[in-house]
């Protein structure tokens, strides 16, 4: 039996991303230069303990950046997909896009 490059290609994704609500919150902050945390809790659905945690453990690869400040006398969580937030987001899909491609092809021969 013929080596299946697919294998390769799916022990490298990315297992952080690969979670699904930490990619689902990685492709919410990849659309914009920055937002905040009640901004990202409404789009995701998620509570707010849930999200943090989330954020924790992007933050500590360095994918996420965040930062607290005041608007208005009221605190504000600022979130931003770091520069290796976004190459590993773009690594991530385009690893996957060809395992797609190789799992199709391997299909139709």
């Amino acid at each position: 039996m013929a080596p299946r490059p697919h294998l390769a290609l799916i022990h490298r994704l990315d297992k952080l991303l690969h979670e699904p609500t930490r990619l689902g919150l990685v492709a919410c902050l990849a659309g914009v230069e920055e937002t905040d945390f009640v901004e990202v809790q409404q789009q995701t659905g998620l509570t707010g303990g849930n999200l943090s945690s989330h954020l924790q453990k992007l933050e500590a690869a360095g994918y996420v950046q965040m930062r607290k400040e005041f608007r208005q006398k009221k605190p504000r969580t600022v979130l931003r997909l770091s520069p290796a937030g976004r190459e590993a987001f773009a690594t991530y899909r385009q690893n996957l896009q060809c395992l797609l491609y190789l799992l199709a092809s391997s299909r139709s021969q």
